[in-house]
């Protein structure tokens, strides 16, 4: 039950403040707006303030404890949202009030609020964010008017528990209070509902965080990949399109004036590094094999040319001796460009697989860092 009780001294306005108590139950998270930073929700508000001119002896009229009045009969307390962007009523305005007996009146809405909501999206999409919807009296001050809490927080809880209906992308955890007191010229009672809740990653998982990790894990595999001709490279710059296709997915669901860097981009963005690192190596790598394979190919024409040579010398009875130092002179040069051909590719080998043991060691060094930072 409510504690609809006042002070017998209650009244409006006059040596002591009029209390007001006020109830609010979240049934449904609707939106939030990570870009906008904004969330609309569907709730329950219950307002509760002394009418003490209406009391009445129940005993006397057939024991009616309550009965409801037409709403503009009756001062209603000018109680206002201030983070409040847009508020409509969820269902059409209820004209009327609910009367007790004792000098009481209640009065109960359904509103879609959007409201502005700071959001901490470092973690995103492991995120939990804490959303404040503030109650004050617009025009009556701390003299006038105070703001409490009809219920205790566990019965709010257990009720926008039972109440909420959405199953969505957001899970509501917790909702508290708090009392506080804003100077703006006037002393302004506030009671502020911290609404926490907590995102369900799962569709973020399955559409992003997993498509990358396998992204990274099949530029991995590349490296096994026949280099001879220009599939490796091919395949790579495949990777970093799809990898450029997730960071535009980002850019239009996450604020642009972030104060932190969400993980989540910084997941995207380093996996985007080392693809094009690896790409350059590919490029590097390639480049030099075809370099030795190149005076591979020259030497072997090379080689074909010098024995027609000989045939034609043999032809025309050359000397013998010019011969042997022709023909030794040949064998150097060819043992000199096998050398060089050989080194060309051996480096290329030699940077190839040290490239890929650092760069599967930054990969594990990476993803072990960031999980830490980034899962609860």
């Amino acid at each position: 039950m409510w504690p609809l009780i006042f002070n017998s001294y209650g009244s409006y306005f006059g040596s002591h403040p009029t209390e007001i108590y006020l109830d609010m139950y979240v049934t449904s998270i609707i939106k939030v707006d990570e870009k906008a930073q904004s969330l609309t929700t569907q709730v329950k508000v219950l307002i509760q303030w002394p009418i003490w001119d209406m009391q009445w002896d129940k005993k006397e009229f057939c024991g009616i404890e309550t009965f409801a009045a037409p709403k503009n009969m009756f001062w209603t307390p000018d109680i206002g949202i201030m983070e409040s962007i847009k508020t409509e009523f969820g269902t059409k305005d209820s004209p009327n009030v609910l009367l007790f007996y004792f000098g009481a009146a209640v009065s109960a809405d359904f509103l879609s609020l959007t409201t502005a909501c700071k959001m901490d999206l470092y973690r995103f999409p492991f995120d939990t964010q804490i959303c404040n919807i503030t109650f004050q009296s617009t025009a009556y001050s701390k003299r006038d008017v105070t703001i409490k809490l009809m219920s205790d927080q566990p019965y709010i809880n257990h009720f926008s528990q039972d109440l909420f209906q959405a199953q969505g992308e957001w899970e509501l955890l917790n909702i508290s209070y708090t009392n506080s007191t804003i100077i703006r010229w006037l002393e302004f009672d506030q009671l502020i509902y911290q609404i926490t809740i907590k995102r369900r990653p799962l569709l973020y998982v399955i559409n992003i965080i997993v498509p990358v990790f396998f992204f990274l894990l099949l530029d991995v595999a590349s490296f096994f990949i026949d280099t001879n001709g220009n599939d490796k490279l091919g395949f790579k710059v495949t990777l970093l399109l799809s990898i450029s296709v997730m960071l535009l997915i980002l850019s239009n669901t996450l604020p642009s004036t972030a104060e932190k860097l969400p993980l989540i981009g910084v997941y995207c963005c380093a996996v985007f590094c080392l693809i094009g690192i690896s790409i350059v190596e590919t490029i590097l790598v390639n480049y030099l094999k075809a370099k030795g394979a190149k005076k591979s190919s020259v030497e072997t024409t090379s080689t074909v040319s010098g024995q027609d040579d000989q045939n034609e010398e043999q032809s025309y009875t050359l000397d013998s001796l010019k011969q042997i130092l022709t023909e030794c002179w040949a064998a150097t040069q060819r043992k000199q460009r096998q050398k060089t051909c050989l080194s060309l590719i051996g480096v290329a080998r030699i940077i190839d697989v040290t490239f890929l043991v650092l760069y599967i060691i930054t990969i594990i060094v990476f993803l072990s860092v960031l999980g830490k930072l980034w899962i609860p």
